[in-house]
């Protein structure tokens, strides 16, 4: 063997290898947790008007946010999990829990049950979340990794898209039976996806980044010979003291713990925190969740089931766009940038929703759902192209190996929290202020997130898992207020002299 062979770095090997079609189907299956994510968003937006209960708005609030919550206990749990267990364990379990809750959902026989099984969803959903990209991005080549890691976003509109067209379909075949037969199956059928789910992950190979850091060489071998990469034990040995620490080496694991959650660590988890809070409490998810209640009104004149039909009709078009408006972020997240498309997207969403909030307050008719249904068109459309796979990218490739697991989940747990907070109290709020005002709301907190994106987040295209750490170890050592670009000029430098 000759000497570059021996000294061959796996994780090199992982970061510059191009992806064959494996790595796509890998990437697929480790996010169909964001295909169940997006049907259970739009499902219950589906069968609001059609669940056979007396619901106040309170009550409303949480049927529909109580997956959220159930979430955000689930990615908070899931961190220390996977860290101590692996990410290939959790996301099969995910799959098992989130099929139990749909089929719970599909027979519940009253209410409670009914909050019961969307609270069991939310622990799958959310658990996922918090594993599925920081496990895409354990094995992603760094000039791929956004684009892979979109894929969680991509899969989310998909899965929205999917129920309102199944819930639209349902709904116009059987619209006898909206309240007894309709909302139940359209419940129901998430469970589907759920099991295939569970069965094809098994197969699915052991994260190498997490078992290098274990110490399990052999299995390393083996994950990595799946990936389609050929190395010696001799080499992951070698890998594994160029990047891990003495005490991780020796298996010191507890005092290794505390040292893991370094300034640069604690920085990179603020931003990632912030930048998920203000992925929610911007609104994105309020036309998904609540399009078919808040479009109803606008397309009366009919029988109700008619106008609840059509709204989720309409609710399904935007879907469509979410989902055509993803491809581009997908497209382009890896040339331009996550900074400059979160920006990007973050104006596009505070102009659009303004839009949307003249048209509603000022409009009458016709002109009113026009103008609405466009704005809110493009104000999906800016969210996908630049806000809603930047969030859950930048959670899967900030961090270190050693805490990327518990790291990971307390951003997912923030996004989730977010979400139940706003999707609970958005009926409240809307019947205080009304709907124009809240849209204003929203396009304030676009432009405050526009400023957070500017001041805090660096630019990490085309860097290593390592290499992305250290650029928030620099800012960290920098000071609070380390402009992003400088320090990311500063890596880009460093790249092209190591070259």
């Amino acid at each position: 063997m000759s000497e570059a062979s021996r000294s061959k770095d796996v994780l090199a090997t992982l970061d510059e290898h191009v992806p064959t079609a494996f790595y796509w189907k890998l990437t697929l299956l480790a996010t169909v947790g964001g295909f169940l994510f997006g049907y259970d968003t739009a499902n219950i937006g589906s069968v609001l008007n059609f669940v056979p209960y007396e619901l106040s708005d309170l009550a409303t609030g949480y049927l529909v946010a109580g997956a959220s919550l159930g979430a955000a206990v689930g990615a908070f749990f899931a961190g220390p999990l996977t860290d101590k267990f692996g990410r290939k364990s959790l996301l099969v379990a995910d799959a098992g829990i989130y099929a139990a809750g749909a089929i719970l959902s599909a027979v519940a026989w009253n209410v409670e049950v009914l909050l019961i099984a969307r609270t069991l969803i939310g622990l799958a959903v959310g658990a996922d979340s918090a594993i599925a990209t920081a496990y895409i991005a354990e094995y992603a080549p760094k000039n791929r990794r956004g684009a892979l890691s979109i894929l969680q976003q991509w899969m989310i509109t998909v899965g929205i898209f999917v129920s309102y067209v199944i819930a639209f379909v349902v709904l116009r075949a059987m619209p006898q039976h909206t309240s007894t037969v309709d909302w139940r199956l359209i419940l129901g059928l998430g469970a589907i996806p759920a099991l295939l789910a569970l069965v094809l992950r098994t197969q699915m190979p052991e994260s190498p980044r997490w078992l290098l850091k274990q110490g399990r060489f052999d299995d390393v071998r083996k994950a990595v010979a799946q990936l389609g990469h050929e190395v010696t034990t001799e080499q992951i040995r070698a890998s594994a003291q160029a990047t891990l620490t003495p005490a991780e080496q020796e298996g010191e694991q507890k005092r290794s713990r505390i040292r893991d959650w370094t300034p640069g660590v604690r920085r990179a988890l603020i931003v990632v925190v912030v930048f998920f809070v203000f992925q929610q409490i911007t609104g994105i998810n309020v036309p998904f969740y609540y399009g078919p209640r808040i479009l109803d009104p606008y397309f009366g004149g009919g029988s109700e089931v008619d106008a609840a039909t059509l709204a989720v009709g309409v609710t399904a078009i935007m879907a469509a766009v979410n989902v055509i408006a993803t491809y581009f972020a997908f497209r382009f997240i890896d040339r331009i940038g996550r900074r400059r498309l979160a920006i990007a997207g973050f104006t596009g969403m505070a102009v659009f929703i303004l839009v949307g909030a003249i048209g509603d307050g000022l409009l009458a008719g016709i002109a009113k759902i026009i103008v609405v249904l466009i704005a809110l068109d493009f104000f999906i459309a800016s969210f996908a192209v630049g806000v809603g796979g930047t969030g859950w990218l930048i959670q899967g490739e900030v961090f270190p190996t050693a805490v990327r697991g518990r790291a990971a989940a307390i951003g997912a747990t923030a996004d989730w929290l977010a979400n139940f907070a706003l999707i609970l109290l958005f009926p409240i709020w809307t019947s205080a202020i009304g709907l124009s005002w809240v849209m204003v709301c929203f396009a304030a907190l676009c432009l405050m997130a526009v400023a957070f994106v500017a001041a805090y987040l660096p630019e990490t295209k085309g860097l290593s898992v390592e290499q992305t750490t250290e650029v928030f170890t620099k800012a960290a050592s920098a000071g609070v207020l380390a402009h992003p670009k400088r320090l990311h000029g500063q890596d880009e430098t460093q790249q092209k002299g190591a070259g």
